[in-house]
């Protein structure tokens, strides 16, 4: 058995009540020696072992010198919500499922969303052991900052949807961790640097882990072009974030700047605001130099 449960928490290697555990294997995304002891062990003694490519498990099993003894069955995006169902009938029943995609950690634009949450709601513990991901290794080695980011998955495959998308994330001030196919990448560059600017920083992770890894920083302009090559392999996009708006901040510039406005027939009130919006200030600090301006 791989956990036991106490008060809904999954703890231990023992033996727990009524339902089977629900494991999420985080799978290597290049080098195989990369996979932990835990995943190892795991392969070795599950039950039941949902993957996204069973051809690719079994390569991984065979690398890792491993010997699969448990029920494999097939479970990606088409046959996700089918197979979510007959996952759970199987913990329900008591037996434990470990899930592993091609690469990195089930549910990360990976299937394994729907049968957590499924198994959540029936109460069944969801463990997971950690594992490489192609989203935190793009991150730290892009020279990017890292202490603030977010994940935006794969970018809409029409090209309107995709614009639309990235232009609602012009203003996003963290930075950005996309995955992307080869075969759209340079479309997608393009569409950033049309989005984002041409200037805006980014890194393009290829192959990450594995022989021909290859790691390309620059403005996002310069990516694009680069791009029109033939690229291939495996994509991870790292673009930095919008950087942050150049405004006033001395009190006496704010001052001038509410009274420019107020000569101009704007309400003091709604100068205030105004000036305190568009150099991201809050409006007491507006107000505050207004008042010290008028009693100089």
């Amino acid at each position: 058995m791989l956990g036991r449960r106490e008060n809904g928490v999954v703890t231990g290697d023992a033996t727990h009540d009524g339902t089977g555990t629900l494991l999420l294997g985080g799978a290597p995304i290049g080098r195989p020696d990369d996979a932990s002891a835990r995943l190892r062990a795991a392969l070795s003694e599950a039950e039941i072992i949902a993957a996204e490519d069973t051809r690719r498990l079994r390569r991984l099993a065979a690398d890792l010198g491993i010997e699969v003894r448990a029920r494999v069955v097939s479970y990606y995006d088409q046959n996700e919500r089918a197979r979510a169902e007959e996952l759970l009938g199987e913990l329900l029943a008591g037996r434990d499922v470990l899930v592993i995609t091609d690469a990195g950690l089930p549910g990360v634009s990976d299937p394994g969303y729907r049968l957590v949450v499924a198994a959540v709601a029936e109460g069944v513990p969801v463990s997971v052991l950690p594992g490489p991901s192609a989203v935190t290794t793009a991150l730290v080695v892009s020279g990017l900052p890292t202490d603030r980011f977010c994940f935006e998955g794969f970018p809409p495959r029409k090209p309107g949807d995709r614009s639309r998308r990235l232009a609602a994330l012009a203003d996003e001030p963290r930075t950005m961790v996309f995955f992307e196919s080869p075969r759209r990448l340079a479309a997608t560059l393009a569409a950033m640097a049309e989005a984002f600017g041409a200037d805006r920083p980014a890194a393009v992770c290829r192959e990450l882990t594995k022989t021909y890894e290859e790691i390309r920083r620059g403005p996002l302009g310069e990516l694009a072009d680069w791009a029109d090559e033939n690229v291939k392999g495996e994509i991870t996009l790292v673009v930095g974030g919008a950087p942050e708006p150049e405004g006033l901040s001395e009190p006496a510039d704010l001052a001038a700047a509410v009274a420019a406005r107020e000569a101009a027939g704007t309400p003091r009130k709604q100068a205030i605001g105004d000036v305190a919006k568009e150099n991201g200030v809050p409006k007491r600090i507006v107000y505050d130099a207004v008042v010290a301006a008028r009693n100089l």
